[in-house]
């Protein structure tokens, strides 16, 4: 059986590779917003979508890749290190059925609500009855795709424990491919209006979630935990704690989960247009968060179990620490860059057809600050897994508590009190100032329990890294104006390049043996 190295140095190879394959799910899903930004534009359509997605990406990361992974990869990996991978793999059939039968019956029971609810608002005349039906007809066309998204990160947990990497990392470009197919097939069909696109989408969304569940289980299978039903086993003590750990997991991750669901209808009753805005600069922001943030958040969670299991506290310290300075190399440039470029940024990516100018402008707005939070963002994947390793799910349950009511009096007073045009940037204004929060409060309860983090090195490289990303902003600045006369691909090749080039040489100047570190631990 292939083991993840515990290491500092097999964990940053671990993250690299996970950053690869990531790298390439953030591309194709460049690549797809750019179609369906064009395709789909920035209004009501959009908005339903997003809306309407937000409910099985909710439930993914609450039983997905949230509450459910971290309940149980701690466990199943202290059974692959002190038991045997046989005892393991029944340890995953049995937790694995259990998940599946509730989440095919909430399924099923919400498909039915929904169809209710679709029939009451017909009945009452509710306002804006066309986006209200199309959204709920969308939400009942996804709802499946939760189950099969659940059981796909289910098997990325189980793989992650295992050592094994790449399938996992692999799997949301599966996804990206079926969509960025059925936006392109759509490009031969102008007559198409914006409703019918929307509602393809969401059949193709489907359709690859099935394929992702299925890859994912074969993977499952290679790695020697063949997936099946098992009615066996549900009394265990394992069984037991990881379902006790993940009711605790649960209402941490539910609160957030929660709070995400307010912010899109805050945003949806604040415009017409605001969440389907909010969701293009999400996932602007998450192109160097996704391949860097994530990748470390799906390794330390398996490394931290096997160090904590071990009674390596002094390992786990090392490894925290060198993710903290990994991240930051990474995140505070693309912070600093993201804020002075989000209106070429967005112009480039989205605007074309159906995306125009206005919705260019209204999108760069919340990049711009959503690009304030993204070392706070970073840092979170890092110190939320410190807690879970150790079988602590109270610990991010108290701190998502906290920050959830933060965030929703904040979301409040944005959409009560600034103009409309503005909503949109005070609900991404109050994300980050909830995940600077988050990581204050995680960092002290850290300390709490276990000492000192061993961050006091990192202190003086991250500012370093800090002052480089500010020189480099300031240049960006600086040659804006210079080559805003140019066509705009063209002008933001020479601005990132430009940006790349001052970043690199005052890293060199400032931190160079961090940069070797980095550099050489590459796979």
């Amino acid at each position: 059986m292939k083991r993840g190295g515990s290491s500092g140095g097999g964990m940053l190879r671990n993250a690299f590779t996970v950053g690869s394959f990531t790298a390439l799910s953030r591309v194709l899903g460049l690549v797809r917003e750019m179609l369906q930004s064009r395709l789909i534009g920035a209004g009501v359509e959009q908005s339903a979508f997003t809306m309407a997605f937000a409910i099985p990406n909710m439930a993914r990361k609450l039983f997905g890749e949230g509450a459910l992974t971290a309940a149980f990869v701690p466990v199943f990996k202290a059974s692959v290190e002190t038991e045997s991978l046989e005892r393991a793999a029944r340890l995953a059939r049995s937790v694995m059925t259990m998940v599946l039968l509730m989440l095919g019956a909430f399924v099923i029971l919400s498909s039915g609500v929904l169809g209710l609810l679709e029939g009451f608002g017909t009945a009452v005349g509710v306002e804006d009855r066309a986006r209200f039906s199309l959204t709920l007809g969308l939400v009942r066309t996804l709802l499946p795709y939760m189950l099969f998204i659940c059981g796909a990160a289910f098997g990325m947990g189980v793989l992650n424990s295992l050592g094994r990497f790449k399938a996992s990392s692999f799997m949301p470009c599966l996804l990206n491919i079926c969509w960025i197919g059925a936006l392109a097939w759509m490009m031969f069909f102008p007559e198409l209006t914006l409703t019918q696109r929307i509602r393809r989408v969401a059949v193709t969304i489907l359709a690859a979630g099935a394929l992702q569940m299925a890859f994912l289980m074969w993977r499952m299978h290679a790695a020697g935990v063949t997936p099946s039903l098992s009615f066996r086993g549900w009394r265990d003590e394992k069984v037991r704690i990881v379902w006790r750990n993940l009711g605790v997991a649960a209402l941490g991750a539910g609160a957030v989960q929660l709070n995400y669901l307010l912010d899109q209808l805050l945003a949806y009753c604040a415009s017409p247009w605001a969440a389907g805005v909010i969701g293009y600069a999400e996932r602007l922001m998450d192109l160097p968060l996704g391949i860097v943030g994530v990748a470390f958040g799906t390794v330390l969670l398996p490394a931290f179990s096997g160090l904590f299991a071990k009674g390596d506290v002094d390992g786990a310290r090392a490894t925290l620490r060198s993710s903290v300075q990994s991240l930051m190399f990474v995140m505070l440039p693309s912070a600093a860059g993201l804020f002075v470029l989000a209106p070429e940024v967005t112009g480039v990516v989205y605007q074309g057809g159906a995306f125009g100018g206005e919705a260019t402008t209204r999108v760069a707005r919340a990049l711009a600050v959503y690009s304030l939070g993204l070392g706070f963002f970073g840092l979170l994947k890092s110190l939320v897994p410190w807690f879970q390793a150790q079988n602590d799910m109270k610990t991010p349950l108290k701190v998502s508590l906290i920050t959830v009511v933060l965030n929703a009096a904040l979301n409040i007073m944005a959409v009560l009190l600034l103009p409309e045009e503005w909503r949109h940037v005070g609900l991404a204004a109050s994300t980050v100032v909830c995940a600077a929060a988050g990581c204050a409060l995680l960092a002290a309860f850290a300390r709490k329990k276990n000492g000192s983090l061993g961050l006091g090195p990192s202190v003086g490289s991250v500012a370093a890294m800090l002052a480089a990303s500010l020189a480099m902003a300031a240049v960006l600045a600086a040659v804006r104006p210079i080559v805003a006369p140019w066509n705009s691909v063209a002008a933001l090749a020479v601005l990132v390049a430009t940006g790349m080039l001052v970043y690199a040489l005052a890293a060199l100047a400032l931190f160079r043996g961090r940069v070797k570190t980095f550099l050489r631990r590459r796979p």
